[in-house]
């Protein structure tokens, strides 16, 4: 992808797909790996700020006779994940709008 993600969109991707269930980072990872090529080590940075700041929960877990750290969002974090997905919307419907605009008036205004 050429569009990189920036802290508040990497949260947002974050506590969104720890919201639908808790996760580890190697998962988080790989779902990140389909919209960035994002390294696997900047991941845990995110998620150690996340921790940070009371948006998840870290627990460990046995997985085949080796612990893995599994991340659970909180109350706090829904509601920090609730208003990044309506900063989103609200960005993404503003890009929309440049992009149709830009391209309904691809001659001239859209007024003229």
């Amino acid at each position: 992808m050429i569009y990189p993600l920036n802290p508040a969109l990497m949260e947002l991707l974050v506590l969104s797909m720890i919201r639908r269930e808790d996760s580890y980072g190697y998962q988080i990872s790989q779902q990140l790996k389909k919209v960035s090529n994002l390294k696997d080590s900047a991941l845990y940075p995110v998620l150690r700020r996340l921790s940070e700041n009371n948006y998840v929960d870290i627990y460990d877990q046995q997985y085949q006779g080796r612990n893995r750290k599994y991340y659970r969002i909180t109350e706090t974090g829904k509601k920090q994940q609730e208003m990044l997905s309506q900063e989103w919307k609200e960005y993404t419907k503003a890009i929309d709008e440049i992009l149709n605009d830009s391209c309904d008036t691809a001659g001239g205004r859209a007024d003229e």
